[in-house]
């Protein structure tokens, strides 16, 4: 599957949830207390961040954009 996990930390508060919700441990909570994506290549596009992140700073999308 070709997908791209696209971030806008600037809207993200540290809260983890997304981190939790990922099946497959793709995300993490940098030193900045914002989402990062540690292992893109295992992300199953299953869309739990995406649809759990409360503040829309997660958005998975293909790689036109």
């Amino acid at each position: 599957m070709d997908k791209k996990i696209l971030l806008n930390v600037g809207f993200c508060k540290g809260c983890g949830i997304c981190v939790a919700m990922c099946p497959k441990s793709v995300l993490g909570i940098n030193e900045d207390n914002k989402v990062e994506v540690l292992k893109e290549e295992d992300c199953i596009a299953c869309r739990q961040c995406e649809f759990h992140c409360p503040d829309f700073a997660i958005r998975i999308g293909d790689n036109n954009g």
